[in-house]
């Protein structure tokens, strides 16, 4: 459906043609914008006034009371008015040169400070004996107050100062742009521009939780007229962008759940006893709970959409197994599509022996297989004699043409790209769909990036499997940590060590791995086997070197973070990580379930001096916990949901004012209005609801969530 246009209304920008004024008018147009602060506005993601008017406040400061002088106590950041009596360049032996500005406000004088601005004393010079007002830290020194980063405008009768007496906003910033200059253009914007905003929330549902107008709401989330203003301003900008999100995941489950529109598979009444059979171990309550979901989501008419979650271990691809059973069984194929080489091997070994026993014919299919296998593997996939497929993006190259795609498997998709599911997707005629992650996802994340998706969890580890002992250990003890380790090889256990991180490049990375495996090979472990494993290594030499460490011939294995998700060698013991206060909490978590999966006690030592609060907090909870959601829930908190996925990659909308880690309560309200709205009308086509149409076709366009279909 075409977009409806805003009204054009013409004016004219001094230095340009004539053009339309509309939300969708280039930044630069914003009177106090202009070409070059447009240009740096871009790295913020503002290009256009609709940009300007919806980048929001990170935070607000309390600017209403001014303070005297003599009653600024120090430590307290505070307001002052006052004249400028005096201003110098203060030299100093460390060479940094500050800039000191005198003002009196008649119960005392207070020190303006700035450090490497020299240019400034010229332009005090010619405001001195004005007044001016003032925002700072107060610190006390040698010759009475000063103030250190400090915010200033000249006070004059005419005007509103936007940055003193009243409830200021903090915005996020870039190199370039300064909180004065973008509080008055976002200010501009708002006064010129805002009115042409469209209010797309439906009236019935702002009506029924009291939310302000759009226009209203705008002003006093970025100017508030007081607290009351803007708390209520923040509640109506978070409950609609959560709306919009809500009512896009809704359309969606609302389009795979129409009948009809997936593969109607019989569940054949021997191939639970088969599937059994074929398995080397008894599947956990919880697995067979899971195998139940996922065979009524694939014996309906509709697509199956639905999110596997387990932790490390927990046993994921026996679950998997069973819905390609139920695929092949019904004359279809299967794809199992991973995220590396190493990934797509481990599932591929793990089924192996379970697909032959059950006569299910499977390749593999990465980027490393020469070209003539590749064909053959082709040819096979084509004719249907595969009837499943295993691979990384490989699978979704031009000459991958199934015969009959009818389940697409995608293992930790938040390492594909949005563009890459939707293609494995399309290998099919609605395939159904399930997907898998080792990686827990807070409740918060199911609401929004998973909300059309049904969610099964695996929340049982498998019989016999001891938790791991997780230990943070500071560097000076780093020779007794190896030590120890090295009683557990003579105990005929195994042994990785993962270096440093070193997020720069690869090829650096690589050559610390190298480093610290010489390092260990010559010092500290010259008796010992020692095997080294990098993502600079070729195909080949990265899989021998694994097999060689399943196989016990490798005591210790030196690695990047290459061996972060899918390896599986029950004989490893024991992961030591270096510098572990480099890593994030989720890596962290997942390079310990590397051990832990077999019957012997297993042990994760971090190895790290955390300089930071944050840091000693993610190293603290890997001590504490071994529940992948509390690490979860606690990783969201430290790293915010863009980081958590990393959001273009995963397709998550990236939020401007919710957070949904403490938004939860209008988050769950928001989704309630959502779905009810769409159960009432499915396709937003009643008048009342044509704003809302137009505001998703243009606010979501492009926004992939989780699924593809």
């Amino acid at each position: 459906m075409a977009q409806r246009q805003t009204a054009p209304v013409r004016f004219e920008a001094s230095g340009a043609k004539s053009t339309y004024k509309s939300l969708d008018s280039p930044a630069q147009y914003v009177k106090g914008v202009g070409e070059r602060l447009a240009n740096v506005l871009t790295k913020l993601d503002i290009y256009n006034v609709r940009d300007l008017l919806f980048h929001f406040p990170r935070r607000y400061e309390d600017r209403t009371q001014f303070r005297r002088i003599a009653q600024l106590r120090e430590g307290e950041w505070a307001t002052i008015s006052g004249k400028i009596v005096a201003v110098d360049n203060v030299p100093t032996r460390s060479r940094v040169k500050i800039t000191k500005v005198a003002i009196d406000d008649g119960s005392g004088v207070a020190n303006l400070v700035y450090f490497n601005q020299p240019y400034l004393r010229e332009r005090f010079r010619k405001l001195y004996g004005k007044q001016i007002v003032a925002y700072g830290q107060a610190q006390g020194a040698r010759w009475g107050i000063e103030l250190t980063s400090v915010e200033w405008e000249e006070l004059r009768e005419e005007g509103d100062p936007l940055s003193f007496g009243r409830i200021v906003p903090i915005y996020p910033l870039t190199e370039g742009v300064g909180q004065g200059s973008l509080r008055k253009a976002i200010n501009n914007a708002l006064e010129t521009y805002a009115p042409l905003a469209q209010d797309a929330l439906p009236k019935e549902v702002a009506r029924k939780h009291r939310l302000m107008d759009l226009l209203p709401a705008l002003r006093n989330v970025h100017f508030p007229e007081s607290e009351e203003a803007k708390r209520e301003a923040e509640r109506r900008m978070i409950f609609e962008e959560l709306f919009m999100l809500q009512v896009a995941l809704g359309l969606r489950k609302r389009d795979q759940d129409q009948p009809g529109c997936g593969i109607r598979f019989a569940v054949p009444p021997e191939y639970r006893e088969e599937l059994r059979a074929a398995l080397p171990f008894t599947l956990t309550k919880a697995q067979e709970r899971v195998i139940r979901e996922i065979e009524a989501d694939m014996s309906s008419p509709s697509c199956m959409n639905r999110l596997l979650q387990g932790d490390v271990g927990s046993g994921k691809t026996a679950v998997a197994l069973a819905a390609i059973l139920m695929a092949v069984k019904n004359g279809y194929q299967a794809a199992l599509m991973a995220p590396t080489e190493i990934l797509a091997e481990q599932h591929y070994l793990t089924l192996e022996d379970a697909a032959n026993k059950l006569g299910i014919k499977h390749d593999l299919l990465i980027g490393s297989l020469r070209a003539k296998a590749k064909r053959e593997v082709y040819e096979r996939v084509a004719s249907g004699e595969t009837q499943l497929l295993i691979g990384t993006h490989a699978l979704i190259q031009e000459g991958v043409d199934f015969r009959n795609l009818g389940l697409a498997i995608i293992d930790e998709q938040h390492r594909f790209g949005v563009l890459q599911r939707a293609a494995l997707i399309q290998k099919g005629l609605n395939p159904d769909i399930l997907v898998m992650t080792a990686t827990p996802i807070p409740r918060t994340l199911t609401l929004t990036v998973y909300g059309d998706l049904e969610i099964s969890v695996i929340d049982e580890l498998p019989e016999g499997r001891k938790p791991i002992k997780t230990h943070w250990k500071s560097s000076t003890e780093r020779l007794r940590v190896y030590e120890a380790a090295r009683k557990l090889i003579q105990e005929g256990r195994q042994v990785y060590v993962v270096c440093p991180l070193i997020e720069e490049s690869e090829k650096l990375q690589a050559r610390a791995a190298t480093e610290l495996a010489e390092h260990l090979r010559n010092e500290v472990f010259p008796d010992l086997r020692l095997g080294l494993l990098h993502g600079q290594m070729k195909t080949q030499e990265k899989d021998d070197m694994m097999a060689r460490f399943r196989a016990g011939e490798i005591d210790v294995l030196v690695s990047t973070t290459v061996i972060e998700v899918g390896v599986d060698v029950p004989n490893a013991t024991v992961m030591i990580i270096e510098d572990a206060d480099r890593f994030g909490l989720a890596q962290l978590h997942q390079l310990r379930g590397r051990v832990g999966r077999g019957g012997h006690q297993s042990y994760c030592i971090l190895v790290g001096d955390a300089a930071t609060d944050e840091a000693r907090q993610r190293l603290r909870t890997l001590t504490e916990t071994g529940d992948g959601f509390i690490i979860a829930e606690e990783d969201l908190k430290l790293r915010g949901p863009g980081e958590f996925y990393g959001t273009r990659q995963s397709g998550m909308p990236e939020l401007k004012i919710a957070n949904i880690f403490r938004d939860v309560p209008i988050l769950e309200l928001a989704r309630k209005e959502a779905f009810e709205l769409i159960e009432k009308d499915p396709s937003l086509a009643g008048p009342e609801h044509g704003p809302l149409r137009e505001e998703l076709q243009r606010k979501l366009r492009g926004l992939q969530l989780a699924t593809v279909s």
